[in-house]
């Protein structure tokens, strides 16, 4: 009841995030200064960036650049005013409801400026994408082989310079440029040329490129964006970019959802959403949007469930184990996230029976959806006689091997932590965007910049509650590194060679799906931010998310 009651003092002193949504609130004259500061800051930075766009257009000639920069810097200006003035003018609009906004007129300047199939492994999910498309609409998904069928007209997307052939792939003597995938000016130049429109052309063939072997439901959004693009007629960049935009309205429906639910600490869930890496996952076909929109709306539902409602209902338990079932075989690991379900006291549940009966509901789900969709996968790297990294062409590791070898495992991911920590943190943030392109990069004194703010909208404001106490954290810590360890240990079963000193194919955007829960894990008594309040630093993260677009337009056009 203690804490029932603390949650209820907390929401009435800040409503809306209700209201003035933390710490200190600002006055009006300082909110405009921000407010203008801010959007004047960013567009001087983007008009310095055009120098960058006429030396792309100088070198190539291209001057349409011009134009869609300009463009791009009016919706720039709209974005900044709008978030601006919902941020730092309408203190009377909850975050669940400016959210939306943020999210989305931010994450549509991502998906133009990185455009479709240039985010890691988008290929493959367009494809998955494209499978489930058809059979929505009824229509011959797949071949023998497992090869998609798609139009004619889309071949394109997966084959820009027309080398491919069948044999051709079947022998492995050549090698397809995929759109996006190396992103340089010429990809602006190719959309332009062909548009959305469709090219008339008639049949169907069969792709290059293999679906990923997971859930269908994580493909849902995109392949209705799909499905819709071919029932209007248009042609293939008009179904990638209709498939991405459904993706990025689940993302942010999800994130207002989750907002909703949070009972504390809707801005820390709001500026992990609003990160560079996550915009640009969001407005792309990747499913990592899928687990991180289901696993931050199943930390909010545990806590709504562990700190402010009265009991668990039996929808509550369902809710649980529908995401955990949705999302658990998109990446297996982050099944331990399941583990957040005990941060509820047993009384909640009536007792130890419904306790028990409601772990069972959601395991249970999870393991079922483990079972239908990963079983074959499982066996396979679980039974395998001898390790192969396919794309290293080298011997890896097998499971028996690593778990006779703990030694060597913790050895392992020793190294990767101390050689390539600073990349998975960096990573996270948005340290290599595109398809994890170096150049294509966050600033590293914005990555700097945007970790700041986190953290203190994670630090408690004087006044607030801390809910989660010693016990609840430790907990959380402990949940974070199971699943960090679970993770690398993937990665060295499936995508090590023997040969290697560092576990491969471990990336920061792996990390997104725990940083909120993590994030609120820090709040404590011993440190209190008594200056700037949330709003404003969701505001600042937003410019700089802004920034950070414009200066990727510039380095795509210098790359000729």
């Amino acid at each position: 009841m203690a804490g029932k009651k603390a949650g209820r003092k907390q929401e009435s002193s800040r409503p809306g995030i209700g209201h003035d949504a933390g710490a200190g609130r600002m006055p009006r004259g300082h909110s405009r200064c921000v407010w203008l500061g801010g959007s004047c800051g960013v567009l001087a930075l983007g008009l310095w960036h055009l120098l960058d766009v006429r030396a792309g257009v100088l070198e190539t000639g291209d001057g349409f650049l011009y134009g869609w920069y300009g463009g791009l810097m009016v919706a720039a200006v709209l974005v900044l005013a709008a978030v601006g003035y919902l941020f730092l003018v309408r203190r009377d609009y909850g975050l669940a409801r400016i959210f939306p906004a943020a999210a989305m007129g931010i994450g549509l300047m991502y998906m133009v400026v990185l455009p479709p199939l240039s985010a890691p492994d988008e290929v493959s999910h367009y494809i998955s994408a494209y499978q489930l498309s058809s059979r929505l609409m009824g229509r011959p998904a797949r071949a023998e082989d497992e090869r998609v069928f798609i139009r004619a007209q889309d071949v394109f997307i997966e084959d820009l310079t027309g080398v491919m052939d069948y044999e051709a792939l079947e022998d492995g003597k050549k090698t397809a440029v995929v759109l996006g995938q190396k992103l340089e000016e010429g990809t602006y130049r190719t959309i332009k040329e062909r548009g959305l429109q469709s090219t008339g052309e008639d049949g169907t063939v069969m792709s290059y490129q293999m679906p990923v072997r997971t859930t269908p439901l994580a493909y849902v959004p995109q392949a209705m964006g799909i499905a819709l693009g071919r029932m209007l007629g248009l042609g293939g960049l008009g179904l990638l970019f209709l498939g991405r935009l459904f993706n990025l309205m689940f993302f942010t429906a999800m994130g207002c959802f989750t907002i909703r639910r949070m009972p504390f600490g809707k801005e820390v869930a709001a500026g992990a959403a609003l990160l560079p890496m996550t915009l640009h996952l969001a407005a792309s076909f990747s499913y990592d949007v899928m687990i991180i929109a289901l696993s931050g709306y199943f930390a909010a539902v545990c806590l709504d469930l562990a700190y402010r409602a009265e009991r668990v209902r039996v929808r509550d338990v369902a809710v649980l184990a529908l995401v955990m079932a949705v999302m658990g075989p998109c990446k297996m690991v982050y099944g331990v996230i399941a583990g957040f379900c005990l941060l509820i006291p047993v009384r909640k549940f009536g007792g130890w029976g419904k306790w028990s009966l409601s772990a069972a509901s959601v395991l249970g789900a999870f393991a079922a959806a483990m079972a239908v969709v990963n079983r074959r996968t499982v066996s396979l790297y679980t039974q395998a006689d001898q390790g192969y990294v396919d794309w290293a062409g080298e011997t890896g590791y097998t499971f028996g091997q690593l778990l006779h070898s703990p030694m060597l495992v913790l050895k392992m991911c020793y190294n990767t932590l101390a050689w390539q920590g600073e990349q998975l943190y960096s990573g996270m943030i948005g340290g290599a965007l595109g398809n994890m392109d170096a150049v294509l990069n966050t600033p590293y004194v914005v990555i700097l910049g945007l970790t700041a703010i986190l953290v203190m909208l994670a630090l408690r404001k004087p006044g607030e509650s801390i809910f989660i106490q010693w016990k609840g954290r430790l907990w959380i810590w402990f949940l974070c590194l199971v699943c960090l360890g679970a993770l690398m240990f993937s990665m060295l079963l499936a995508w090590t060679p023997a040969s290697s000193h560092v576990i491969n194919g471990v990336q920061g955007r792996y990390l997104l799906p725990l940083l909120p829960i993590f994030l609120l894990s820090l709040k404590n008594d011993k440190v209190v931010r008594t200056d700037w309040d949330d709003r404003g630093l969701l505001f600042a993260m937003a410019a700089m998310d802004i920034y950070v677009v414009l200066r990727l337009f510039g380095l795509v056009c210098l790359r000729v």
